[in-house]
């Protein structure tokens, strides 16, 4: 059972953390435990669910730009995951069970009626796995960089073994947490941020970086992250099943492909968008370009939106 409590706060929030709407809690039970998830609204009118990409330094915040984009027009709903950004952090055994109940229970008690789905990353194969459902959840959804295979699988294949033990031991009360704050140093943030998240080098500033080592140092902040960078967290284990998720399309689906995409990651959005029966959007950017280009993203996707809100 979930339900919702009065706003946490009537003010805008920190930028680092939040979209600069009014916060909510919503409490949500997954086996037993109750957890405090944070969700943020912004505006009013039909409403748009943002969903922020899974990483290390996960966070809604990252979908600020385009909610105050949108916000005149629509009402934007932004949404820390479970063990990310400022929602609880409990020590789960996090896997994509979790996932998929939170978002099918957070949608359910918070729409009355289809909405919009914007989703970063890796939320990709979360919100097609829920596309399926009947009603469904879901009038347009838009994917940007989606996606599939967590970090250390894609840079280094399929050795899921391997990355289960690293998993464990990020997990352990010591070592785990010596392992994970190296993970969390400036200049690994630094380096990841302009390999693989931001187009542009001078963007990745020290105050952007500042932001990120805050999020991704809170109290429990090891576990779900580790199960990200490992793989535990994806949805599919091969190219084929991912694609099979947009096989017959269920709801019309936009991809939003970053052209400074890392090759391994862009050449998987390529594959999609080849192969399934999407609408698709080239933008400058890379993993991270809903964070570093809204402006761009707004602009390319408003046409649709206005188009699919106005039925």
């Amino acid at each position: 059972m979930a339900t919702t409590v009065d706003p946490t706060s009537a003010s805008t929030t920190d930028p680092s953390t939040g979209i600069g709407g009014t916060v909510y809690e919503y409490l949500w039970t997954w086996k037993k435990r109750q957890l405090q998830i944070t969700y943020e609204i912004m505006g009013e009118g039909k409403p748009i669910l943002l969903l922020p990409a899974l990483s290390t330094v996960s966070t809604r915040a990252e979908m600020r730009g385009i909610a105050e984009l949108l916000a005149p027009q629509f009402q934007v709903i932004a949404v820390d995951w479970p063990g990310f950004g400022t929602s609880e952090r409990p020590p789960f055994n996090y896997e994509p069970s979790v996932y998929y109940s939170f978002l099918a229970d957070f949608v359910r008690d918070t729409f009355t009626e289809p909405i919009v789905v914007i989703a970063a990353g890796h939320a990709a194969g979360y919100v097609m796995h829920l596309a399926q459902h009947k009603p469904p959840m879901w009038s347009w959804v838009v994917l940007v960089a989606p996606t599939w295979r967590g970090p250390l699988p894609t840079a280094m294949g399929e050795n899921r073994w391997f990355y289960k033990i690293l998993k464990q031991l990020v997990c352990l009360p010591v070592l785990g947490q010596f392992l994970y704050f190296l993970n969390t140093l400036a200049p690994f943030l630094t380096s990841m941020y302009r390999r693989h998240v931001y187009s542009n080098p001078n963007a990745v500033t020290p105050s952007l970086i500042q932001q990120k080592q805050r999020i991704s140092r809170q109290p429990g902040a090891r576990f779900a992250p580790a199960a990200f960078v490992t793989g535990t967290l994806d949805t599919v284990k091969a190219r084929p099943q991912f694609i099979d998720l947009f096989q017959p399309l269920p709801v019309p689906v936009l991809v939003v492909i970053g052209e400074q995409t890392p090759p391994k990651s862009r050449m998987e959005m390529e594959v999609l968008v080849s192969f399934s029966g999407v609408q698709k959007c080239r933008l400058p950017g890379s993993l991270g370009l809903h964070e570093e280009h809204p402006a761009a993203l707004a602009d390319a996707i408003l046409p649709f939106l206005k188009k699919f809100l106005s039925r």
